[in-house]
C-alpha cells in the first residue's frame, strides 16, 4: 500500500504477569504435581513460562487462539488449555493463593488470548517470538555455534551470551546465516539488473507492477511514487550510507518484504469493522458443522470440550445432532447417528455452551438442532435450554422485531448476548393449538403429550419408523433387525471407538443412509424457536423466484 499502515498488534501485558508469581501446578492425565513453580509472561505476551525448583523452564504457547483459561474450584484454580489445534489439547491446572489472584491472572491471560491481530503478525515479528522462546527455554541448538562465532558472539558450549549483547538485530543476522532467504535473493538479483543495489526508480517499478493489487481503487490506494519508495528505503535499509543515497541492499529488501507492510490480508480488517446494525440475514455467520466430532465422521469420538473450544475461537453457530437416549434415565444424546460414533449428553453440551458462549464475542450464538428425538425427549431439550441458559436464551421475539411478513430481522447488535435455537417450527396456528393442548395435560398432572396428532393439525408430520429414531442401530439385537443384518453391523463395528480400518470404514460409508431430522415437532420446543428456522433447500431457481437472496 502506498500509505504506511501502523499495525498495533501488541496488547499491553500487565506488570504483575511480567514480574511473575509462585503457584502450585498439576496435570490430570498423567497426574503430575509440582509445588512452588514460578510463572511469568514475556513482555510481548507470546508465552507463559514456568519453572520449578531444580528443573529447566517450561514454555507454553497458551497465549494463542487455541488457548483457554477459566477459574473454578471455589475460584482458586485456573485451568489453562493449550494445543496445536482444537482437538489435540492438553490441560494444566494452576493453584493460586486466593480467588482474587486467580481472577487477576485469568482476566490477564484472557486479554492476551483474545487477540486476533497477534495471529496475523509479519515474519519479522515471528522472529521476535523465536528469540523470546530461545531465552525462555535456556536451550541452544548445536547447529548455531559456528554462526555465533561468525557474528563475534560467544560460541563455546560452556559460554553464556548476555541478553544485553544478543540484541534482536544480532538474532536476525543469525537467522539469515542459518536459514538464508534464497528466494528473496533471486528476486533481488532480477530486479537490480547489473547494479549491486535497488534504486528508487527500480523500487517504484517493483511496488506498482508486482506488489500492488491492480483491482484496488486508485484514489483510496494510490500508486507508489518516488517519495513513497524513498521513505521505504529510510525505514528498512540498515546501512546509513545507502539510505542517504536512496539505495536498498538485499538485506533491506528482505526486511521490507518481511514487515507488516506486505501482509497478505488487510490488517485493518482483522477485527469487526463492518456496520452490525443490518438485519441478521445480511451477514455470513461463522459456523461449525458436526461440531461435536473431534475427528472421523464414522467411528469418531464426540466431545463436550470441542464446543467450548469452537466458541472461544469466535464461532457463532454450532450444530447439535440430537437423538433419543436409550439408558435408564432417558437422557437425550448428541452423536453422529448411524455412524458408530460415541455419544455425549445433551445437557452437558448445553452447560459447556453457556460457560463459553460470550467470552470471545458478544454477538448472538445460534444452536442449529438436527432433531431426531421423539416428542417426549424434545420436551427435555427445550427444558434444558430454558433451565441452563436462563436469560441468555431468546424465547420470544423482540418487541421491535415481530416475526411477521414484511418485518426485518433484528441485527447482530440487537441480539448481543443472546442464544437462539434453530429448529423446524410448527405453523403458528398448529403450534398454538398443540401448545394449549399440552398445557392442559400438564395442569391435569399428565406429564406427556400424545404423539398421535392428526394430519390436519400438522401437515408436515411424517410417520417415521421406530428404527429411524435409533442413533445406534448396530447395538440393537431384537426383532427389528434380521439376523443377517445384525451380523453385517457386527462386522462393521470398530474394535474401539475411533479405530476403524480402511476396509471397515469404506463398508460403513457405503451402507450409511442419511436420516433427515424429524418434522414431528413438540409444540413447547417449537415455541422457543425465533428468527432462525431450518428450511429445506430446494433449488436456486425457486429461491430466485421467491426473491430469497440468502
Amino acid at each position: 500500500m502506498a500509505k504506511p499502515y501502523e499495525f498495533n498488534w501488541l496488547r499491553p501485558v500487565p506488570h504483575f504477569m511480567q514480574e511473575g508469581a509462585y503457584f502450585d501446578r498439576f496435570d490430570e492425565d498423567p497426574f503430575v504435581f509440582e509445588s512452588n513453580c514460578f510463572f511469568k509472561v514475556d513482555a510481548f505476551g507470546f508465552f507463559l513460562t514456568w519453572k520449578s525448583e531444580g528443573k529447566d523452564p517450561k514454555i507454553l504457547s497458551a497465549l494463542e487462539a487455541a488457548g483457554k483459561c477459566e477459574n473454578n474450584l471455589e475460584g482458586r484454580i485456573i485451568c489453562i488449555c493449550s494445543g496445536t489445534d482444537l482437538v489435540n489439547l492438553s490441560f494444566m491446572y494452576v493453584v493460586t493463593q486466593n480467588s482474587s489472584t486467580a481472577k487477576q491472572w485469568t482476566d490477564g491471560l484472557r486479554s492476551l488470548i483474545q487477540n486476533s491481530r497477534a495471529n496475523n503478525v509479519c515474519p519479522m515479528t515471528c522472529l521476535r517470538k523465536h528469540i523470546t522462546r530461545t531465552f525462555a527455554s535456556g536451550k541452544t541448538e548445536k547447529g548455531i555455534f559456528q554462526a555465533l562465532k561468525d557474528l563475534g558472539l560467544p560460541s563455546g558450549k560452556n559460554d553464556e551470551i548476555e541478553h544485553e549483547i544478543f540484541t534482536f538485530d544480532k538474532f536476525y543476522s543469525l537467522t539469515q546465516k542459518i536459514c538464508p532467504r534464497t528466494d528473496i535473493e533471486v528476486l533481488f538479483k532480477k530486479l537490480r539488473d547489473k547494479s549491486d543495489y535497488l534504486g528508487v526508480d527500480q523500487l517504484v517499478h517493483f511496488l506498482n507492477e508486482n506488489q500492488r493489487d491492480p483491482r484496488l481503487n486508485e484514489i483510496l490506494f494510490p500508486f507508489f511514487d518516488s517519495k513513497c519508495a524513498f521513505q521505504i528505503i529510510q525505514r528498512y535499509e540498515p546501512d546509513e550510507k545507502l539510505r542517504r543515497k536512496g539505495l536498498m541492499s538485499c538485506d533491506g529488501f528482505c526486511r521490507y518484504l518481511m514487515s507488516d507492510e506486505n501482509a497478505p490480508v488487510f490488517l485493518d480488517r482483522l477485527e469487526v469493522y463492518q456496520e452490525m446494525d443490518h438485519p441478521l440475514s445480511h451477514y455470513f455467520i461463522n459456523s461449525s458443522h458436526n461440531t461435536y466430532l473431534t475427528g472421523r465422521q464414522f467411528g469418531g469420538k464426540s466431545s463436550v470440550e470441542i464446543y467450548r473450544q469452537v466458541l472461544l475461537t469466535g464461532c457463532r453457530c454450532v450444530e447439535l445432532d440430537c437423538w433419543d437416549g436409550k439408558g435408564e434415565d432417558q437422557e437425550p444424546i448428541i452423536t453422529h447417528g448411524k455412524a458408530m460414533c460415541t455419544d455425549v449428553l445433551f445437557k452437558d453440551v448445553i452447560q459447556g455452551i453457556k460457560e463459553t458462549a460470550f467470552l470471545t464475542s458478544e454477538y448472538p450464538v445460534i444452536l442449529s438442532f438436527e432433531n431426531h428425538c421423539t416428542k417426549h425427549q424434545q420436551y427435555k431439550l427445550a427444558r434444558y435450554c430454558e433451565d441452563i441458559f436462563g436469560d441468555l436464551l431468546l424465547k420470544q421475539p423482540l418487541d421491535d422485531f415481530p416475526m411477521e411478513a414484511g418485518c426485518p430481522l433484528p441485527s447482530p447488535n440487537d441480539l448481543k448476548g443472546k442464544i437462539l435455537i434453530k429448529n423446524r417450527r410448527l405453523k403458528p396456528e398448529v403450534e398454538k393449538k398443540q401448545l394449549e393442548h399440552f398445557k392442559k395435560h400438564m395442569e391435569a398432572g399428565e406429564p406427556s403429550i400424545s404423539t398421535n396428532m392428526s394430519e390436519d393439525e400438522n401437515e408436515e408430520e411424517m410417520a417415521t419408523a421406530e428404527l429411524l429414531n435409533e442413533a445406534h442401530p448396530e447395538r440393537i439385537h431384537g426383532c427389528l433387525i434380521a439376523e443377517e443384518e445384525i451380523r453385517e453391523e457386527e462386522a462393521l463395528r470398530p474394535r474401539k471407538a475411533g479405530e476403524t480400518n480402511v476396509a471397515d470404514e469404506q463398508a460403513l460409508i457405503q451402507s450409511y443412509t442419511y436420516v433427515a431430522a424429524t418434522t414431528n415437532i413438540h409444540p413447547y420446543l417449537s415455541s422457543i424457536v425465533n428468527y432462525a428456522q431450518a428450511v429445506k433447500f430446494t433449488s436456486f431457481d425457486e429461491a430466485e423466484g421467491k426473491h430469497i437472496l440468502h
